[in-house]
């Protein structure tokens, strides 16, 4: 970790790739908006499914021209799994804890979302989008990866924990 004094300086990695799936994986561009748009709709309806009285039927967490924003942040990157059609995304998020009182200095990645097409599951586009994200954030000198899993979302739940991620903490509600 660099001098405590100082905060972690980003920068993007280019790292050349050697696996054919992870070939596939690629930061997201402007060509892929509808493309993601689908995609999002497709999350979004998952999370209305699961938590009606949270989540709005038939709507997505970005308009077009919003994602387009989100697409020239780089500490915000987008990857695609992209066999001639994009078949999957990662949202993610790259935090940092810099000269906190409490918290050591730290690089967090936050997977926002990962969303595979209804019609590609089961083919491993979700394990090499994960394992790119882990490797991109390795890369970049993340302490870690970090997410939300939507209780009731019992088939994300089980994937990230076959790909080695544990409970960090546990928020909880009620519903008044």
């Amino acid at each position: 970790m660099p001098d405590s004094n100082k905060c972690i300086t980003f920068a993007l990695a280019k790292e050349s790739l050697t696996n054919e799936e992870e070939r596939m994986v690629r930061k997201a561009e402007k060509k892929d908006i509808e493309a993601l748009m689908g995609l999002l709709r497709q999350v979004a309806a998952v999370h209305s499914g699961i938590r009606p009285d949270l989540f709005k039927p038939g709507t997505t967490k970005y308009d077009a021209r919003e994602l387009e924003a989100v697409l020239a942040d780089e500490f915000k990157p987008v990857f695609v799994y992209d066999d001639g059609q994009v078949r999957g995304h990662a949202f993610c998020q790259v935090t940092e804890v810099c000269n906190h009182r409490l918290l050591q200095d730290a690089r967090t990645l936050y997977v926002d979302d990962i969303c595979v097409d209804e019609q590609s599951r089961g083919r491993h586009v979700a394990t090499a989008l994960y394992e790119y994200v882990r490797d991109y954030a390795r890369s970049i000198g993340c302490h870690n990866i970090t997410l939300n899993v939507w209780e009731g979302n019992d088939a994300a739940m089980s994937f990230y924990r076959r790909m080695g991620m544990q409970v960090q903490k546990t928020g909880m509600e009620v519903v008044l």
